[in-house]
């Protein structure tokens, strides 16, 4: 007959009528246990009285087993902490021969690689306060899985937020809120292709990861070329079988460059005669230095055009706050591609945002960074003005980027340069469509990573290797 001891989480098994004996048996199983780390070091185990009731075997046994394998050092006893796993050194395997590779690299000191904010700069004093009112007035509802949409207190912000300082036509029910712009992005070539959407346009240069979401939703991406208006969206109408075009109008990225008004107007005419979709990057619209503000491109036609905005430049990223404003038809689409099952923002960041934007908090930190990043850029420009005046800067009116102009056939030269200066860079390339014809070499300078104690050794770095 076999006996199971399962009273703390492991099955000890004790053969009775086996030739070791209930003692053995006993003591043979803990350090078995012990062994295999079914019973990890500092467990208590159950009193002698305890385990004989639950294994029917006699107080005695039990407590001899426990004094031999203390004895022994498996065990530990003293007086008012009962009997535990002994906290022993476990033999160290030998070690592998370690395999010949090449020495790690090292770790940049300094960052200008683009697309983060100063993310030092985050404002959690004013961020606690708005969660703590927002924890405080959320109704109970607001902890249950929700709206697909998102929360309505924080659409009800959006749409008045975005009509005053985007000029985007919205309303509650036309917002999705999503854990940032890929998040959303992921959702749109989800529903395109339910449409049988079959190309989407993009810009000659992009992030990769839009065109990777896109072409594994299914999508082929054609590629419109660029010049110093801005994307040639007059080309669309060359494209049979295009249903959609993803632009960044108000600063494409990462050239720097507004979208002319009469290819605003070009990119509005196409999806009106075609039926397409404008899906509008407003990555970071709301800096901008020497200029008006542009206005989002979807206030021209809101029935074709995609608003996509997110809080990842003006605040943090990592806060995974994005939205959309899409048509009423798409918006529905979109939420019920979405579903209460996706993943999204929660609720109570959903609540907080919405919070920090209707007490004016938002406002007052965007300003704030307007100018610590105008700041910023100025220096940049005066020291390659000093230090490097070869070097021709664009892309600068707006946005938290610059593009810095070399000479032909050096771009991979000057980033190994910055490598030794321990600055990570990127260059145009990285950026640039595999079918794009446009081939220019600069670097895309993202002057808004940088701390504000990290910025005069990553901009003097940045001089020692371009001067």
């Amino acid at each position: 007959m076999t006996d199971t001891w399962a009273t703390f989480g492991a099955d000890l098994h004790i053969d009775p009528t086996g030739s070791t004996g209930l003692r053995a048996g006993l003591m043979d199983a803990l350090r078995e246990a012990v062994r295999t780390g079914r019973l990890a070091p500092g467990t208590r185990l159950p009193s002698s009285r305890t385990l004989a009731a639950d294994l029917g075997i006699a107080r005695n046994t039990v407590a001899d087993a426990y004094a031999e394998l203390v004895a022994e050092g498996w065990l530990t006893a003293r007086q008012g902490s009962g009997t535990r796993v002994a906290r022993r050194a476990e033999p160290r395997p030998p070690a592998a021969a370690a395999p010949r590779t090449r020495p790690p690299r090292r770790t940049p000191a300094y960052s200008l690689k683009p697309g983060t904010p100063d993310l030092a700069t985050f404002p959690r004093a004013e961020w606690l306060k708005a969660a703590r009112r927002a924890l405080s007035a959320a109704p109970y509802e607001a902890f249950g899985y929700g709206d697909p949409r998102g929360r309505i207190e924080l659409r009800t912000v959006l749409a008045e937020y975005l009509a005053r300082a985007r000029g985007v036509y919205a309303d509650p029910d036309r917002i999705v809120v999503c854990a940032g712009f890929v998040h959303g992005l992921m959702l749109l070539g989800k529903v395109l292709r339910g449409r049988r959407v079959r190309e989407v346009a993009v810009e000659s240069y992009g992030l990769d990861i839009h065109t990777r979401l896109l072409t594994e939703a299914g999508l082929r991406i054609p590629c419109l070329p660029l010049d110093g208006y801005g994307t040639r969206t007059g080309e669309l109408h060359t494209l049979r079988n295009a249903g959609a075009v993803l632009l960044t109008p108000a600063h494409q990225f990462p050239t720097g460059v507004p979208l002319h008004p009469d290819r605003r107007a070009a990119a509005v005419d196409w999806a009106r005669s075609t039926g397409g979709l404008i899906l509008e990057d407003d990555y970071d619209g709301e800096f901008r230095y020497d200029r008006q503000p542009v206005g989002a491109l979807q206030g021209l036609d809101p029935e074709h055009v995609v608003y996509l905005g997110t809080a990842s430049k003006s605040l943090a990223p990592g806060l995974r706050l994005g939205w959309m404003v899409a048509p009423h038809a798409l918006a529905a689409e979109v939420a019920g591609a979405k579903g209460v099952s996706d993943w999204a923002p929660s609720a109570l960041d959903q609540l907080t945002l919405a919070e920090f934007m209707a007490s004016g908090a938002y406002d007052r930190h965007v300003r704030s960074m307007r100018l610590r990043y105008r700041n910023r850029r100025d220096q940049l420009v005066a020291a390659l003005a000093e230090r490097a005046p070869h070097i021709r800067v664009s892309g600068i009116a707006a946005g938290l980027h610059a593009v810095l102009e070399l000479p032909e056939g050096t771009e991979a030269e000057v980033i190994r340069a910055a490598a030794w200066q321990g600055l990570a860079v990127e260059g145009l390339a990285f950026y640039r469509h595999p079918d794009a014809d446009l081939e220019r070499e600069a670097l895309v300078i993202g002057y808004g990573t940088p701390t504000d104690s990290a910025w005069t050794g990553t901009l003097e770095a940045l001089l020692r290797v371009l001067a």
